[in-house]
């Protein structure tokens, strides 16, 4: 009968005939579970190493921005060191030119002119001898401390008169240091106990 037929074909088109609505007819999982655990441990390991990739990716990167802070810092100091060993050569010729003028302006020279000159240099080299300062440019004063490679060159020896061997007994250049850093060696004698 078409009624029949009818039934039918509706039950197929609205899915009754699909199987069962129940899940306690449904086919259980084929993982069992061992196998569960098993992969829970995989996975906690996975996730510990990652955290220690993560940590040490984390100790790197701050171990660069440490040392990129060091460098930009030392960039900020250091910046003018091949300027400041330009500039203390024209000291060294300011210092030689005032005791120069401080040889010929002697008291028993009546020239107002030369102690005027020797004054304003004296007044020069103190002024670029506190903008070193103010920069951390330092001259070294060597004369009777113990003799350092780092600091100085050795250009002559000389015998040890009242002096212990090994101490710096002259200077023939003024040695300076930037922020601790030497940037020109003093050129120094050192006392040698003398041969006889």
């Amino acid at each position: 009968s078409p009624c029949v037929f009818s039934t039918a074909a509706q039950q197929r088109s609205t899915g009754d005939e699909c199987g069962p609505e129940d899940p306690r007819d449904e086919p259980k999982h084929p993982l069992s579970d061992c196998t569960l655990e098993h992969k829970a441990i995989k996975l906690e390991e996975q996730v510990r190493d990652l955290t220690e990739r993560y940590r040490k990716a984390l100790a790197d990167s701050e171990n660069v921005r440490r040392r990129t802070q060091k460098f930009v810092e030392d960039a900020k100091l250091f910046g003018i060191q091949s300027f400041c060993r330009d500039l203390v050569e024209v000291a060294d010729i300011l210092e030689k030119t005032a005791e120069s003028a401080s040889e010929e302006a002697e008291p028993s020279n009546p020239n107002p002119t030369l102690k005027k000159i020797y004054e304003g240099l004296s007044l020069i080299e103190a002024k670029l001898q506190s903008v070193f300062a103010k920069h951390g440019l330092q001259k070294m004063n060597p004369v009777g401390g113990k003799y350092d490679p780092y600091d100085h060159e050795i250009v002559c020896h000389v015998p040890a008169e009242g002096m212990q061997p090994g101490t710096i007994a002259l200077v023939t250049q003024d040695g300076y240091k930037l922020h601790g850093r030497t940037i020109r060696h003093a050129l120094v004698g050192v006392a040698v106990e003398s041969q006889e």
